[in-house]
């Protein structure tokens, strides 16, 4: 997926200022920056949900994971996925629901759920939903650290099975670290930094990543 010089302005206020990335496909990019730095931006501009300047190519079909489930509270978990996916993959819910750790609760109202366990649901949809693309908005941010931990694994898991090209922001340089390929940090609407990150998965949650620092000193600077 490329993006050459995007510009996205809201009334005299120019959020993104000639953004060029080339997403490698079948990768993970994670884009960070403090708020209102364009990221959330960047991942409308890809979904071909705002207008904006420049030009997008290779996204495809897109998938959205957010921070906060959505759930339907009429529905149950296996209905909310209905909801969203085509009649095409409903075969491979309950499959999905297992493999999120959510085995026999597709019966269950969101009510139900822990908040670990209505963002699982999240991801099986995101994940289930015919994509090229997918794009991830701070999943984990609102998320304690035990969650996180069992999440991040599980998602990488879910990536490597599909193989779709990810966009994936973060305001966390943790997050950015364990679940990329590279890392670009967005500053004033333009790219500020571009760090690859090549170990190999999975990435120990505890470990330390040199890139890290990279990045720290990219977002303060």
């Amino acid at each position: 997926m490329r993006l050459e010089h995007i510009v996205k302005s809201y009334g005299k206020r120019e959020v993104l200022r000639g953004i060029d990335l080339f997403a490698e496909e079948g990768k993970i990019t994670a884009v960070l920056g403090e708020s209102g730095a364009g990221k959330s931006t960047l991942l409308n501009v890809i979904a071909g949900l705002t207008d904006f300047s420049g030009t997008c190519t290779g996204a495809g079909r897109c998938s959205y994971l957010f921070q906060s489930p959505d759930l339907l509270p009429n529905l149950t978990v296996e209905g909310n996925l209905k909801f969203v996916l085509p009649r095409s993959v409903w075969g491979k819910i309950p499959a999905m629901l297992e493999a999120v750790g959510l085995a026999g609760r597709g019966n269950d109202r969101p009510r139900a759920l822990s908040g670990g366990e209505a963002q699982r649901a999240a991801i099986a949809r995101a994940f289930l939903y015919p994509h090229d693309t997918l794009l991830m908005d701070e999943p984990f941010s609102s998320l304690d650290l035990k969650l996180k931990a069992s999440l991040i694994p599980l998602v990488i898991r879910l990536w490597q099975e599909t193989g779709n090209t990810v966009v994936f922001v973060t305001h966390d340089v943790r997050e950015a670290v364990l679940l990329s390929h590279r890392a670009v940090v967005l500053k004033e609407g333009r790219i500020a930094a571009d760090v690859p990150v090549p170990s190999p998965f999975p990435r120990g949650f505890f470990a330390r990543y040199a890139e890290e620092d990279a990045l720290i000193r990219a977002l303060m600077q």
